[in-house]
């Protein structure tokens, strides 16, 4: 197991998150070790803001060490107003090898449930089967760009490896638990060529899929026929989607010139 690089405290833990798909959020870690390659919004975003200097600096997760103090205090001035808390939009719950982050999640999701909040998580590492004991209210996610390794190592290089990431869902799925997968940041052709049909085949069996392209690269917008792939890509998603019996999302950009659902 790897080891946080250290601890800080913060004066709040929930928020209303602005994410189309999203309603309240927690981000209990500073930084993620995943070390993703293609642009990361999270990332340009405490950049920007000065809460990390560097790409190096962002692989050092802090954990923040007065979370579930700060929880105690925010479940019951919020508790009315929230429908779900997303763990998490700028860090990563189940950090792949932290041991500490991830008994965080736990607990924090403990306490959430306890008042009757259900959370919704996605990971890049791999779920723990602890969650099943936990609310069957609860939805648990992977994101699931491709099944190559050689990419997940090349764009994802710290991540869990995809069979891993995929094992664990399937473990929580047949305990009874809700499960989804985001696709996304989906590459183009020019970055990987892969069938997007046996993507999509391989999480046949989770209740939701979020579908969305890949942004602020340079490589996918020389790609010409870019605009054309996502629009055929998403229409592919929304067939699979509706012949299978699963819900879906379809990013907002992601299709041109027509409406999402």
């Amino acid at each position: 197991m790897k080891k946080v690089a250290g601890y800080i405290q913060r004066k709040t833990m929930l928020y209303k998150t602005g994410v189309e798909y999203g309603d309240y959020t927690m981000n209990h870690v500073l930084g993620c070790a995943h070390g993703c390659r293609f642009p990361c919004y999270a990332y340009l975003q405490k950049k920007r803001f000065g809460q990390v200097t560097s790409y190096e600096n962002w692989l050092e997760p802090y954990i923040v060490s007065n979370t579930l103090e700060l929880l105690d205090k925010e479940i019951p001035r919020f508790r009315d107003e929230i429908q779900s808390v997303q763990l998490c939009f700028t860090t990563d719950p189940f950090m792949y090898e932290y041991e500490e982050v991830s008994n965080m999640s736990i607990a924090a999701i403990n306490k959430l449930n306890a008042a009757g909040i259900k959370c919704s998580v996605l990971t890049k590492g791999v779920l723990p089967i602890e969650l099943a004991d936990l609310s069957k209210e609860n939805e648990y996610g992977i994101t699931l760009i491709s099944l190559c390794e050689d990419y997940r190592q090349k764009m994802e290089p710290y991540t869990a490896p995809y069979a891993e990431r995929l094992a664990a869902l399937r473990a929580l799925h047949d305990k009874g638990c809700k499960t989804w997968v985001s696709i996304e940041p989906y590459p183009t052709p020019n970055l990987i060529k892969q069938s997007l049909q046996e993507l999509l085949t391989s999480v046949s069996f989770v209740d939701k899929i979020i579908f969305g392209r890949t942004n602020y690269s340079k490589e996918v917008s020389s790609y010409k026929t870019h605009k054309s792939f996502y629009n055929e890509a998403a229409q592919t998603v929304m067939t699979f989607c509706t012949d299978h019996g699963i819900a879906y999302h379809i990013k907002g950009g992601t299709i041109t010139g027509e409406e999402t659902k």
